[in-house]
């Protein structure tokens, strides 16, 4: 099994995340607000961001998919960037990286997951929805549900990638063409365990994915918080927001909700150690990670 793929029990519930790739990012990259030196500042100040940001600044991030198993389901949640896909960025650009054979390692092999869940449809979530079989892109997941939000779906069906890249067309489309799609509201439901919760900003219909089993909690972020730094800030807006204002008024909404000290917050974009519990630590927050 690969090295960096982590396990979460929530009740009767697994969360696992299986890496497709993990890198230092400049913060720039990222936020027009904030660089390296800002985040070296913000870090001495907080200090638990210590795994999360690198020694000159970078925020030490990956792209991952979580496979939650819950028994009766193997739901995955945000499908990297994949292979084969013509990407403007050069480290996208048709990647040839082992990431389903990763899946299978963990133990779930394509054919046996049984729902895909896009929290959003940018490129970095929805790649491994089709792989390329004789220059044709099929669905990767074959008996599975892809469960896309409708008004997200709607929006990405006629707005330009913010890239330029024929996202939609390489890794949406062709599930919808394949009858898999099922479009439905920010409020859905799959089995008895995950429920999906609005989050929007970063996207019009941007979800987070909750998972309760046991008395237990959890929260996988999807791009709300594209970094634990908007933890420590939540002020912090993504160049990538659609509506900056929006996506800062819905951070707020929820880590209030999240910061109990008991729900386990999963990022999707956080590296490893990925997941911790959120605090309220003056008049912000904080993730802890430790055991």
């Amino acid at each position: 099994m690969h090295d960096d793929i982590l396990k979460w029990r929530v009740g009767d519930a697994t969360i696992t995340s299986v890496p497709e790739s993990s890198d230092p990012t400049s913060p720039k990259f990222m936020f027009s607000s904030i660089d390296k030196d800002g985040v070296l500042d913000l870090r001495s100040k907080s200090p638990w961001l210590a795994p999360f940001v690198g020694e000159k600044g970078h925020l030490l991030q990956k792209i991952h998919c979580c496979v939650i198993d819950t028994g009766a389901e193997r739901i995955a949640v945000d499908t990297c960037v994949g292979n084969d896909k013509e990407r403007g960025n050069p480290l996208w650009h048709e990647q040839q990286g082992p990431f389903l054979e990763r899946l299978s390692d963990a133990g779930y092999a394509p054919e046996s997951i049984t729902h895909v869940v896009c929290t959003h449809l940018h490129v970095d979530h929805v790649g491994w929805n089709t792989r390329l079989v004789d220059g044709e892109w099929v669905p990767t997941f074959p008996n599975a549900e892809y469960v896309f939000v409708g008004i997200e779906f709607d929006h990405w069906s006629s707005t330009e990638d913010l890239f330029g890249d024929p996202v939609f067309e390489d890794s949406v489309a062709p599930i919808k063409d394949a009858g898999l799609a099922n479009l439905v509201g920010s409020d859905h439901v799959i089995g008895n365990f995950v429920s999906f919760e609005s989050t929007p900003g970063h996207t019009p219909g941007h979800i987070s994915v909750r998972v309760e089993s046991g008395g237990e909690r959890a929260i996988i972020t999807g791009d709300m918080a594209h970094s634990p730094i908007q933890i420590a800030n939540p002020d912090l807006s993504s160049s990538f927001d659609t509506d900056p204002d929006m996506a800062r008024a819905t951070r707020f909404e929820a880590f209030a909700r999240w910061a109990d000290g008991q729900t386990l917050v999963i990022g999707t974009h956080f590296g490893t150690p990925t997941a911790g519990t959120m605090h309220v630590d003056g008049d912000s927050y904080r993730l802890e990670t430790g055991p």
